[in-house]
């Protein structure tokens, strides 16, 4: 599919964006380089989903954020997703495309964790950055707009665990889009090394429902052998916003990445969420929910592929659809040649609450090894008369007979987050979207 946009940003504006950025040579090829695979490289492969119409170049790309001096300031919207007594020491707030708060714990800095923005980090750990950007995670010329992010990244954080180092705290990042137009081309690099343990949770905020812009967001996650890492995500982007988010995952042997992800845009979103299990003993599992409503379309791929020996991947995905909301769900276990005694499992259910709603749900096995276990579940269905006929006979209106339902069909996903803090703002913003 091929999507006729033109970017108001050229070779000179990246130039010199990249200049003020102070970032090193190499960084500002690459984004040239990208800038110029962009102009014909087609768009990501959609499953029913027509992205013709989709606003991916009205934004502003630079836009400052001021500083933050006390949480007391930050909206209510932000303040809920903070847990000031245990967070405020390892948080990072984005404002627009700036860092307005940033803050590190001493005794995890005393491990050697890199907890900073990534244009800190091509100036302080350069040689860290260039191993892992963009190189064995997502590839600058997979599609139009991974290229397109290489060349306008305007913000993004990077996190690295040494080896043996078990970080016991939640280490938080908040994407606050205040400025309606402001675009996030937003990167993350996640490194846990060698038997190292991380707990990282991000969240993506923004209030424009007139005002159009985009969200570009590519995090590259690496758990090197033995490690763990267990990342959480609530994307709460408003309707004028249109999204595109890759998150990719590398796990090396006897290693653990364990999503949890809250897909709560109102706005138009294309979500890639993808496992490599390169190592043995590998494990990944994929949980994700989503509520969709207005007239909005969303396509979500959740894709775990199994190359080591005794690897495990297991997708757990629900999805409920309101008004016009229109949604694909796509549940992908791939296991490869010599990747036997792997084990692909899937499960993806969507319930449809309105005659105008639409939900798909497509189950995927690609099996090209013998000795190996495999299975899926899918189902998509409108709510159950039945349920709304005994709650509502019980005195209880039929708005809130559709609450209890949502909360009740999300729950066994939500209740699986290993995150806490992450099962609490899942359930506030799907209360806030119920309502």
């Amino acid at each position: 599919m091929t999507v006729e946009t033109q970017l108001p940003y050229d070779k000179d504006y990246i130039t010199q964006y990249s200049g003020k950025r102070n970032e090193p040579e190499w960084f500002k090829d690459i984004r040239l380089n990208a800038l110029e695979l962009s102009e014909n490289l087609p768009m990501p492969k959609t499953q029913k989903t027509r992205t013709k119409n989709w606003n991916f170049t009205k934004f502003k790309h630079d836009v400052a954020g001021s500083n933050i001096k006390s949480f007391d300031e930050l909206p209510e919207k932000i303040r809920v997703l903070l847990d000031e007594e245990t967070t405020s020491q390892n948080l990072i707030i984005v404002r627009n495309n700036d860092v307005a708060y940033s803050s590190l714990s001493q005794d995890i800095k005393d491990q050697g964790v890199i907890f900073t923005d990534i244009f800190t980090a091509l100036q302080d750990h350069e040689e860290l950055v260039k191993k892992y950007f963009m190189q064995d995670g997502v590839s600058v010329d997979e599609n139009q707009l991974t290229a397109r992010h290489a060349a306008l990244l305007n913000s993004g954080i990077f996190l690295y665990v040494p080896k043996n180092v078990v970080v016991n705290e939640p280490i938080q990042v908040v994407y606050w889009q205040e400025d309606p137009e402001a675009a996030f081309y937003n990167h993350l690099i996640l490194v846990a090394d060698q038997h190292s343990e991380v707990t990282y949770v991000e969240n993506y905020v923004s209030n424009n429902v007139e005002e159009q812009t985009v969200a570009n967001i590519v995090s590259e996650v690496f758990a090197h052998d033995g490690s763990k890492v267990s990342y959480g995500a609530v994307d709460n982007f408003a309707k004028g916003t249109t999204t595109y988010v890759n998150r990719r995952g590398t796990a090396y042997r006897d290693a653990t990445i364990e999503w949890a992800l809250g897909q709560m845009n109102d706005g138009h979103t294309i979500s890639e969420n993808i496992t490599n299990l390169m190592g043995e003993n590998s494990l990944s599992h994929a949980k994700a929910v989503s509520v969709g409503r207005g007239d909005q379309k969303q396509d979500f791929t959740a894709n775990i592929v199994h190359f080591g020996k005794n690897s495990e991947g297991y997708i757990l995905q629900h999805g409920v659809m309101k008004d016009k909301a229109a949604s694909i769900f796509n549940g992908i276990g791939k296991i490869e040649r010599g990747a036997s005694k792997s084990n692909a499992e899937q499960e993806s259910r969507v319930l449809m609450l309105s005659e105008g709603a639409r939900g798909d749900a497509n189950p995927i096995l690609l099996i090209d090894e013998d000795d190996v276990t495999a299975g899926h579940a899918a189902s998509v269905g409108r709510v159950d008369p039945v349920q709304l006929y005994y709650l509502m006979s019980r005195g209880i209106s039929q708005r809130e007979a559709e609450r209890l339902v949502i909360h009740g069909f999300l729950s066994p996903v939500v209740k699986e987050i290993p995150i806490a803090t992450v099962q609490k703002q899942l359930r506030e913003v799907i209360e806030g979207k119920v309502n």
